[in-house]
């Protein structure tokens, strides 16, 4: 399912830009997520959710597989399994930024496939949660960003294509180099874990609701059915 979401950040586009390539700096603001270590080019994690009473936690890998610094545009290959269960996700997400005065839009479109639980709400309510997730995680980039970038991150450096699987040219070089400041996990923590169905509220309710009332109204009967049977077998008694 593709999900698209757009969100503003109050700093000039070369400066979010920088800010965007930097995953270690912006991975604590992105809900129920914790970076856990890198392999070069290959950053791990965790992501925490809960549904209903369930807890899951997918462990998972994330890098970049493009960089265009000319035309602002990043995707990030990512893929996700429960740690102790058989759920999966994957997701191939472009962030394309645009210029908006002092200030830059940037837009999120997310190609996203996942498997157990989570699934089961279908594109209608992920889309919901994917909404509100990106509003949180918008408010705390744009405070991330009213604090001064390290001075290692400098200048923003030339982008790259695509070479042997990997990131080649000045973007991979400052991908490296903006990721490597702050140690893992990062300073901030995140919310620990994303409730799937808190954070749909009502919206997830609407859905629940009817599903709940038909399973009422099921065991109702099956309770009356039940009922009469017993009452027919003291009559013959």
């Amino acid at each position: 399912m593709k999900l698209e979401n757009r969100f503003t950040v109050p700093v000039d586009i070369d400066r979010a830009w920088q800010a965007l390539l930097d995953i270690e700096r912006i991975a604590p603001c992105m809900p129920g997520a914790t970076l856990t270590g890198r392999d070069g080019e290959i950053f791990t994690g965790t992501v925490k959710v809960k549904v209903g009473p369930v807890n899951l936690t997918y462990g998972g890998t994330a890098q970049f597989s493009s960089l265009d610094e000319a035309a602002r545009v990043a995707v990030v290959e990512a893929t996700g399994k429960e740690t102790r269960g058989t759920g999966t996700a994957r997701a191939t997400i472009t962030y394309r930024l645009h210029e908006a005065g002092p200030s830059t839009d940037v837009e999120v479109e997310t190609d996203l496939a996942i498997t157990g639980k989570p699934a089961q709400f279908g594109r209608g309510v992920l889309a919901e949660v994917s909404a509100k997730l990106v509003t949180q995680f918008a408010a705390c980039l744009a405070q991330e960003m009213s604090s001064p970038l390290p001075a290692a991150n400098g200048a923003a450096r030339g982008g790259g294509g695509i070479s042997g699987g990997g990131i080649s040219g000045g973007g991979a070089e400052h991908a490296r180099e903006t990721a490597g400041h702050g140690g893992m996990p990062g300073s901030r923590p995140s919310v620990e874990v994303v409730d799937l169905l808190g954070t749909a509220g009502m919206p997830v309710l609407k859905r629940v609701v009817p599903v709940l009332a038909g399973l009422a109204v099921a065991v109702v009967a099956v309770v009356i059915w039940r009922r009469r049977l017993l009452a027919c077998a003291r009559c013959r008694a």
